[in-house]
């Protein structure tokens, strides 16, 4: 059916019933209470505000399920996407930047155009290239770095972002060891305990939701979040207004740095296609001094970055105490309150941002951090900027995460399709995954992939159909219609309790010894791709590039270098490798077994091992080539083979082959090879081409009948 091909969905309602849709209904209900607050915290974990998680969350669950094949695979943020993302765009913009929120939106739509051109095309066979120890090695860091990113929040501490992430995590326990807020750390400790319990106590309860309620209902009614604004002047320490007069030229200057950067950059980009177009030869004096401009200025950001990091440092780490008298807060460094002056109890600390700080209206917080303020209404639907420059810069990192969020998504999708027995069809999927992606980005979605929680959640349910998706597309746009007042007060704790409780499952060290114990190169790989990610997390493609390349040298070592065993007889009258189970081999005769296909890369170690045999066996009369396991053989193989046939024959010993398959035999027949050898030397299996052969070399040959009889070739042939 046609039109099935291109709406899939249209077989949902092949004998669909009212009771089905309730089940769909109950389930597409449960998993909107999982993901909305979720996405969220996937969201900030992607570098993004809160609220464009619930953007994610609102059509691409609904799309992927409209044109994929999987009913049952919830679609929507995740947390190794997320942190792909984040990772990929911070060198481009600051995190939660207007720049740096356009980047992920644009990203999005070219994951999309990725991901539905590979199903287009049906190449969804390319996940392969990423190998399960490789995916195994790099997941684990995964969730390590994950998991480990959320320690700030769960302290209640700030740092800025270091080149590595343990760099960053090193700079975390710095300041939680100077100083932790314990009412956020009793947040975080408290919603794992909730989520924690509950799942102990019956899976089927939304956890996350409950963690998320209560929390949020405590943090309302306790005044979690507890900030003041108020003019510099109002902060007693000395030299604090000079530290930010400081902070916020550097500041400035990178900035302007930044877009001088920019526009000599575009300066030098156009002066590129057009000698590029000319045929000129070499580049210009004009760009080459435009391009010198823009490393200069690069230079000069990073040493600005670096002395504005340390500035904030230090405003960070100052505390405070505060006096207030009506409305009026006046804050003094800590331990340095005037004789007589009452502080509120509590400490107090300067919010820094990247940004400029406004000294008419500093934010001092007294309390812990809360998402705050979500903008209501579903977001704006609009084409993101997508420009051919930005495609290109972007196209590296989308197949990465293309490749890593769809095969997230077919795993879990085979998985369940393994329970429910429906059958599914990767290339579909991916159209569906990609346009999940596209048309999420006129959405204002960041990059999204199919979830084993929220996908687990729905098969439990007892969803049927991909109607829940839908469902939960149309909670999530409620949410955003009518209840993101009630997000207002979530604690921030909470939300990296969230992450930190879903990505948990993800550490899999079974998956290691597994490995090893199927080849012991394969843990080899996965520790290394475990490792690598680790060290240069947050790029986390470094990893991946590793492990593929590693992956690629073994695949391509053992192309080149294919089993070519001698076969001799075991006591199961069985044709097996003699070396492997050491047994003893004729003398006269070597049945040789080369697996693979036969072209260019190992054409010449064929040609070794042969002459390895007939070295180690002077007395050698026969070689018999058993070709069952040579599935394809190209120019370079058949001329290895002329060469032996030709030595072989110039040494006066004979040459056959048995097992020969058709795609073989025709290449051999094209370039005449089939004449050379001869068909009276073709045979169609090993036990005809050896009761052949030990006549011709035991019975007709001019050999000793004596040294013939313990041949263990001839206990092969029936009597």
């Amino acid at each position: 059916m046609i039109l099935a091909k291109i709406f899939p969905f249209i077989l949902w309602f092949k004998g669909y019933k009212l009771d089905e849709f309730k089940l769909d209904l109950m389930a597409g209900i449960t998993v909107a209470l999982v993901l909305i607050p979720q996405s969220m915290a996937y969201a900030q974990l992607a570098g993004l505000p809160a609220y464009y998680g619930l953007y994610a969350a609102f059509l691409p669950p609904m799309v992927a399920a409209l044109f994929g094949s999987s009913r049952q695979l919830g679609t929507g943020p995740v947390a190794v996407v997320s942190l792909m993302s984040a990772a990929s765009l911070e060198p481009l913009a600051t995190a939660g930047s207007p720049e740096f929120i356009a980047y992920a939106i644009v990203l999005a739509l070219v994951v999309g155009i990725f991901q539905f051109s590979l199903g287009v095309l049906r190449l969804g066979m390319v996940v392969n290239f990423l190998s399960h120890p490789v995916i195994n090695g790099f997941t684990n860091a995964a969730a390590i770095i994950i998991a480990s990113s959320q320690f700030s929040k769960f302290f209640g501490v700030y740092v800025d972002k270091a080149t590595h992430h343990y760099e960053t995590m090193t700079r975390v326990f710095q300041a939680a060891m100077d100083y932790t807020h314990i009412p956020t750390l009793a947040y975080g400790v408290s919603a794992v305990v909730i989520m924690v319990v509950l799942r102990k106590i019956n899976p089927k309860i939304p956890a996350v939701l409950v963690a998320v309620t209560i929390t949020t209902l405590f943090s309302y009614f306790t005044g979690f979040s507890n900030d003041a604004y108020v003019p510099v002047s109002s902060v007693k320490a000395p030299g604090i207004e000079a530290k930010i007069h400081e902070y916020n030229e550097i500041t400035t200057l990178i900035n302007t740095h930044g877009e001088e950067r920019a526009r000599i950059g575009n300066a030098a980009d156009d002066l590129r296609k057009a000698e590029s177009g000319s045929h000129g030869g070499g580049p210009s004096v004009e760009r080459l001094e435009l391009e010198s401009e823009v490393n200069i200025l690069t230079v000069h950001m990073a040493h600005g970055k670096e002395e504005a990091h340390l500035l904030r440092k230090d405003l960070r780490d100052m505390k405070f105490e505060a006096v207030k008298e009506g409305e009026t807060y006046t804050f003094y460094p800590k331990g340095t309150i005037p004789a007589g002056l009452e502080t509120d109890g509590g400490t107090w600390r300067l919010k820094m941002k990247n940004a400029v700080l406004d000294t008419s209206k500093l934010t001092m917080m007294g309390g812990g951090a809360i998402v705050g303020k979500i903008p209501e209404g579903l977001p704006t639907l609009s084409m993101p900027d997508l420009t051919a420059k930005s495609f290109f810069k972007l196209l590296p990192t989308a197949i990465i995460i293309s490749l890593l969020g769809f095969m997230e998504a077919i795993a879990i999708a085979k998985a369940m399709a393994a329970k429910t027995g429906q059958k599914l069809d990767p290339n579909q999927e991916l159209i569906g995954q990609g346009l999940a992606n596209m048309l999420g980005s006129v959405g204002s979605s960041y990059a999204v992939s199919g979830s084993f929680s929220r996908s687990a959640v729905n098969l439990q349910a007892g969803a049927v159909s991909g109607i829940s998706s839908v469902v939960t597309s149309m909670m999530v746009v409620l949410t955003l219609l009518f209840f993101t007042p009630l997000l207002y007060h979530l604690p921030q704790a909470t939300l990296a309790a969230v992450i930190m409780m879903a990505v948990i499952g993800l550490i899999n060290v079974k998956g290691f010894i597994h490995s090893y114990k199927a080849q012991w190169y394969d843990g080899v790989i996965s520790v290394l791709s475990f490792l690598v990610t680790l060290y240069f997390a947050p790029h986390l493609d470094k990893g991946i590039m590793v492990g593929f390349v590693l992956s690629m040298g073994v695949f391509l070592y053992k192309s080149m270098r294919p089993v070519v065993a001698e076969l001799s007889m075991c006591e199961d009258k069985v044709l097996k490798s003699s070396e492997y189970y050491r047994l003893k081999g004729c003398r006269h005769i070597s049945v040789v077994r080369f697996d693979g296909a036969l072209f260019f890369a190992n054409a010449s170690y064929l040609d070794e091992q042969v002459a390895k045999f007939r070295s180690e066996r002077p007395d050698l009369r026969y070689i018999l080539l058993d070709a069952k396991g040579i599935n394809e053989m190209d120019a370079s193989g058949e001329e290895a083979l002329a060469m032996i046939v030709d030595r072989l024959r110039a040494a006066e010993l004979g040459f056959a082959m048995c097992g020969v398959k058709g795609q073989v035999l025709a290449v051999m027949e094209r370039t005449h090879l089939l004449d050379k050898i001869g068909t009276e030397n073709l045979y169609p299996d090993t036990k005809n081409a050896v009761a052949d052969i030990i006549t011709k070399v035991h019975t007709d040959s001019d050999l000793p009948k004596e040294g013939c009889k313990n041949c263990p070739l001839t206990k092969y042939i029936p009597a």
